[in-house]
């Protein structure tokens, strides 16, 4: 039959049926069975497993255009292809037009191969067409929104250096989701391929050559600054799949995603026992639900989960919610984040940055280049609410799915999944030169080594925030076989580590990071046998004292009659953030004997643009050093300007006070309210017209003055509402009636 008849009936019967118009008789008896199977899978949607067996029958009947069809249909599913998706598409389109969804098909193609004024108008055709029904309506204007952020992006690329992380990780096979410890020294994530156990499996976990590798766990060490071959983890890795999904700072703590074939996936945790990790349980409390929960990431205090779930009441598809760890060790007190996270489509793949306040995960909604692309957002102390979502654009970002990103406490480096051209196979994994500028959030990074006798031994840790009345920030044990530990210490508080080791004598160790920004490391081994020492050293030295002896003489190695510990401090110069006047201050220590000592203070001694620690001994009990007063508000007469969303509409003023635009407005926020009892305000004529705005996220805002053409208009109001009274009135940017940041009006070009 000819071609054009075919397209015709393409356009009529079932994909199934279209294919039996085309003359087989003369084809192998193998040909006829895999195009039988290819059709199988393609209507089963599984398009990857169609895709090899079309691509075989093609090979032998290249003219076939339904084989092109239905080859480039399937390879849309995978990167390495897209150039041959898009250049069967047009060759079927050019002889015939008719073929339903055929015009989408071209602009999921084009955009795919960053032909995006092409991908614009093939959707502007298939949007305008007659036979389109609801859903492609919504597909459509979905993928125009992808393509229009994409050709933004594009045009305005980021300086992050994107890298695959090559052969040694990377493979023809699916590697994904990776995790890391906070220092980057294991990297775990997942892999489904050749090497997987069991090999390829049908849904009854039986042996079937049409059937999948199911995911496994694979973990490699860094050496010498690289990462060796990866191993499988034999002690969590079966015949069925189980998913790396989130690591803790140290390493300690593995979240695995498994799917016990009870129609929905579940979270659980492994531990790492000296140097394997301990079979999984599943998490107790909230998070697990009877819907699909599937990715997490564990806050550097280990207090708060961040969790992607599917469970009723989100704002659509998957959300990012967070749990809050009991004291029965369990989670509860869910959250979902709230629409400056979630959208209406798929939120997933949640990452909470060592520094405690950064939120990374990735979305398909907001400005997305096309299905999940990774988003940043920044945690309000204050409320502990984040704020607005920033795409982390080109070229971390693309047209196809990026996500399960990841980043060292350095903030230097980060490490993601996707499927690109230049990769591997399918999925891959990258590593990202961040280079991002703007973040003046700050960790403070301690790891050492905890020995007696010369033997690495497991101590119990205690971390309390002394800045906090000695609140507990969390207690750990260092690993049985290696002796090593590694916290993460977010920046504005001060830190009491005490060491603990049977019955020897405790050691202490003070880390200042009240005002640090950016990161900087320290290195703090602890030798219980040499405190154990110094104790009977002590004791003797009083001793003689009391009898009028001499003491004894100075013991080699001690400072101040205690022992000088191993103790490296590497201070790395904030990559996040930089100040233009001053050098950034860095956290700074003092490390505390068991026995009293001469007491010592810290100092931290600036030298070329960076800042040497040094540490001294001294004596129990602590005495906290009086923490350094406040600046001073900048004031604009009564006005005061304050951190927070005051500086920020200040900061902006000065920049674009005078921009006005069609569409956008400003108004003057005074509070954010659960249950609106209509309160009375103070000063209530000064204040002006009071409106309520509803965001859907169960707050309503109270507004006053109307609306503002400018951010001039709008900060003179502002000035007069804090001026009668009301503290926390600020200003809010609204275009086409929808709440927007500043960033995403400078963005958009809006204001300028």
């Amino acid at each position: 039959m000819k071609f054009n008849k075919l397209l015709i009936f393409l356009s009529i019967i079932s994909f199934s049926a279209s294919a039996q118009l085309m003359n087989v008789r003369k084809w192998r008896v193998t040909e006829r069975d895999s195009l039988d199977k290819a059709i199988e899978f393609y209507d089963e949607k599984l398009y990857l497993k169609a895709l090899p067996l079309f691509g075989g029958v093609l090979q032998n009947h290249p003219k076939e255009e339904f084989l092109k069809y239905s080859y480039a249909k399937c390879a849309l599913y995978r990167a390495d292809k897209h150039e041959d998706s898009y250049k069967y598409f047009a060759e079927v389109y050019a002889k015939n037009k008719k073929i339903p969804d055929i015009q989408y098909d071209m602009a999921l193609a084009a955009h795919y191969n960053y032909k995006f004024d092409e991908a614009s108008e093939y959707a502007s055709q298939y949007a305008s067409g007659k036979s389109i029904d609801a859903e492609g309506k919504k597909n459509t204007e979905i993928l125009k929104r992808y393509i229009a952020n994409a050709k933004i992006y594009l045009a305005n690329p980021g300086n992050a250096i994107v890298k695959n992380m090559g052969s040694t990780i990377n493979t023809e096979y699916d590697e994904y989701a990776p995790v890391i410890t906070a220092d980057e020294s294991r990297l775990i994530f997942t892999y489904a391929g050749i090497k997987s156990i069991g090999g390829k499996q049908n849904d009854s976990l039986k042996k079937d050559s049409f059937g999948d590798y199911l995911e496994d766990i694979y973990l490699t060490d860094k050496v010498k600054g690289e990462f060796q071959a990866p191993i499988g983890l034999d002690s969590l890795n079966t015949n069925a799949p189980e998913a790396a999904i989130s690591l803790s700072n140290d390493g300690e703590r593995l979240f695995v995603y498994q799917d016990i074939g009870d129609g929905h996936g579940d979270i659980y945790q492994s531990t790492l026992n000296g140097d394997k990790y301990a079979l999984p349980e599943k998490l107790q409390g909230e998070v697990n639900s009877y819907a699909w929960d599937g990715h997490c990431s564990l806050s550097p205090d280990g207090n708060l989960l961040y969790f992607s779930s599917e469970r009723v009441g989100g704002f659509g598809g998957r959300d990012i919610y967070r749990a809050t760890l009991q004291a029965d060790s369990t989670w509860a007190n869910i959250v979902n984040l709230g629409d400056s996270v979630n959208t209406a489509l798929d939120d997933d793949a949640p990452f909470i940055h060592p520094d405690g306040v950064t939120l990374f995960f990735s979305s398909k909604g907001r400005t997305s280049m096309g299905g999940y692309d990774i988003f940043k957002s920044v945690m309000r102390l204050a409320d502990t609410t984040f704020r607005y979502s920033e795409n982390l654009g080109y070229p971390i970002n693309s047209p196809t799915d990026d996500i399960y990103f990841v980043m060292a406490a350095n903030g230097t480096t980060g490490y993601y999944s996707s499927a690109k051209k230049d990769g591997k196979g399918l999925k891959d994994i990258y590593s990202v030169e961040t280079n991002f500028s703007g973040n003046k959030s700050g960790v403070h990074l301690v790891k050492g080594l905890t020995k007696f006798q010369d033997v690495p031994v497991a101590a119990n840790i205690k971390i309390e925030i002394s800045s906090k009345s000695n609140k507990v920030f969390k207690t750990i044990q260092s690993n049985s076989i290696k002796g090593s530990y590694l916290v993460c210490l977010p920046a504005g508080a001060s830190y009491l580590f005490t060491y603990q080791y049977k019955d020897k004598p405790s050691q202490t160790l003070v880390i200042n990071a009240v005002d640090l920004v950016g990161y900087s490391e320290k290195t703090h081994d602890v030798n219980f046998e040499v405190a154990a020492e110094i104790l009977a050293s002590a004791k003797t030295t009083s001793l003689n004292a009391r009898k009028g002896k001499d003491p004894n003489p100075a013991i080699v190695g001690f400072k101040s009659g205690v022992p000088v510990t191993s103790t490296k401090t590497t201070v790395v110069e904030p990559p996040l953030a930089k100040t233009k006047d001053k050098e950034e201050p860095v956290a700074t220590a003092s490390v505390i004997a068991a026995e009293p000592v001469a007491v010592e203070t810290a100092s931290t001694v600036a030298k070329n643009n960076k800042a040497e620690a040094t540490y001294n001994f001294t004596a129990n009990p602590v005495t906290s050093t009086p923490l350094p007063a406040m600046p001073k508000p900048a004031t604009t007469g009564s006005f005061a300007v304050v951190n927070g969303p005051q500086a920020k509409s200040v900061k902006y003023a000065e920049k674009y006070g005078s921009a006005s635009a069609k569409d956008m407005e400003f108004r003057v926020q005074i509070a954010a309210v659960r249950l609106d009892k209509n309160a009375p305000l103070r000063n209530r004529s000064i204040l002006g017209k009071v409106d309520k705005l509803e965001l859907n996220d169960g707050f309503t805002r109270i507004l006053v003055g109307g609306k503002f053409r400018t951010l001039n208009e709008a900060l003179e109001h502002n000035k007069k509402v804090v001026n009668a009274g009301q503290k926390e009135g600020f200003i809010i940017a609204l275009y086409q009636g929808k709440r927007v940041m500043f960033e995403e009006l400078e963005r958009l070009r809006l204001l300028k």
